[in-house]
């Protein structure tokens, strides 16, 4: 597993830890440090083990208000930090 940690922009989680398999392909453990703890929790839980690419699409620019962003648009961004790690070490 590759581990990274990401700190979010304009959303309330003040850290976003993910892990992805070694290839960056799957999700691994996610947790948020902040937010809405039932919210980022289930998030983390439906996407353990799912494609990066699939999460990725399903929730890549999900809005919160006016912020211009969200927990689960971050999220992404993190995964495909991750991904690109992990794949420049594979």
């Amino acid at each position: 597993m590759y581990e990274m940690d990401f700190r979010p922009q304009r959303v309330c989680p003040r850290n976003i830890h993910v892990e992805v398999s070694d290839d960056g392909s799957t999700v691994g453990n996610v947790v948020f440090d902040g937010g809405c703890n039932g919210n980022t929790k289930a998030v983390a839980k439906l996407i353990k083990g799912k494609p990066v690419d699939e999460v990725v699409a399903l929730l890549a620019g999900n809005l919160c208000g006016r912020r211009g962003t969200s927990c689960a648009d971050q999220l992404t961004i993190a995964l495909r930090q991750a991904q690109e790690k992990a794949r420049a070490l594979a």
